[in-house]
């Protein structure tokens, strides 16, 4: 489906310029979440039949990463996903973060006092990877700034030292293009690029690493039969990376699976192109040079209160405009915002 033909499956108000706060669904996922509402409301409906969303929606997202469906696993948040990791490495192990980096992908870390945690800027990631190295963990786009990570050589860097690779990809899967399977965890927020409901989320593990990881919140839905793993011991897990799944909230699902689909459908690197492009006549429009970011930040002043009367939505970061840019937004968009900040 050509990106132009797909808009109007989305009714965003002019000026919508926050995705990175949250995306908005189009009419497939939006309708899909309104009739399973509904059907709650009567009960006319299995939980079996919402529950199939799930399945969709980890095989799509596992297309999205270029990895095996069997190798994601489900759940609610980043934060939640990456505690296995966490909790696995051994007392003393160094973990390499950004300074400026989203606290899902931080504070797992930082709650082990045994490790040794230690920031250092992001352009100086790849360079700071050195033997002591146990695991570098980073934001593949910067949540603060639109930054897209030195992936390939961050991972390059990391392999020579035998140091893991953990990425947050909260903020780049849905318009950037990436090959999940370079890294050996990637974490994935679904509700901003990927437009879902809130409270989905997947993560990729690499399956050489998962037999070190213990699923300390495994529940019947991490069962290798579901429906055979209600009640009683013994412990019987699922052999792949569902044995990492909680107990999905079933209409988060229910959204998720149609609004990722249909990104499968028109295509990330299509998406990347647009996103792109109007990030960069954003800046143009400032005078700024071009970005490779859908995420943009910019200081003006008085930027809030001009953007606000003028009817932009955008948020503000580390005391700057933060600016972002989605299959939904047109060029008017952009030109608004930036009449608005020029004005």
């Amino acid at each position: 489906m050509r990106l132009t033909d797909a808009q109007h499956l989305w009714q965003p108000e002019r000026g919508y310029l926050n995705t990175a706060t949250y995306g908005l669904p189009p009419t497939p996922a939006w309708d899909a979440l309104q009739q399973a509402l509904a059907d709650w409301r009567t009960g006319r409906t299995p939980w079996e039949v919402w529950d199939e969303s799930t399945a969709r929606s980890r095989a799509a997202l596992a297309r999205l990463m270029g990895v095996d469906a069997a190798d994601v696993a489900v759940g609610s948040t980043v934060s939640q996903l990456l505690a296995p990791v966490a909790a696995a490495l051994p007392a003393g192990s160094r973990v390499l973060v950004p300074d400026i980096e989203f606290t899902s992908n931080l504070f797992p870390w930082l709650a082990r006092s045994e490790l040794d945690v230690r920031t250092v800027p992001a352009a100086e990631l790849a360079s700071s990877v050195d033997e002591g190295t146990t695991a570098v963990a980073f934001s593949l786009v910067q949540s603060a700034t639109g930054k897209v990570a030195a992936y390939e050589e961050i991972v390059a860097t990391a392999r020579a030292h035998d140091a893991l690779v953990v990425v947050d990809a909260t903020q780049a899967c849905g318009w950037l293009p990436f090959d999940a399977a370079l890294a050996d965890v990637v974490a994935v927020a679904a509700y901003k690029w990927l437009m879902s409901p809130r409270g989905a989320a997947f993560a990729y593990l690499r399956p050489e690493i998962r037999s070190w990881l213990v699923p300390h919140a495994a529940n019947w839905y991490a069962g290798a039969d579901v429906h055979g793993s209600y009640y009683g011991p013994p412990l019987r897990l699922a052999l792949d990376a569902r044995r990492f799944d909680i107990s999905p909230a079933w209409f988060c699902y229910v959204g998720t699976a149609p609004a990722v689909e249909l990104i499968e459908e028109i295509g990330v690197a299509a998406i990347h192109e647009h996103n792109v492009a109007l990030a960069n006549r954003f800046l143009a429009g400032l005078g700024r040079p071009p970005s490779n970011s859908a995420i943009v930040t910019v200081d003006a002043p008085s930027a809030p209160e001009r953007l606000a009367a003028a009817g932009i939505r955008a948020s503000v970061r580390v005391g700057q405009i933060r600016a972002s840019f989605h299959v939904y937004n047109r060029q008017s968009d952009v030109d608004a915002a930036v009449a608005a900040l020029a004005g």
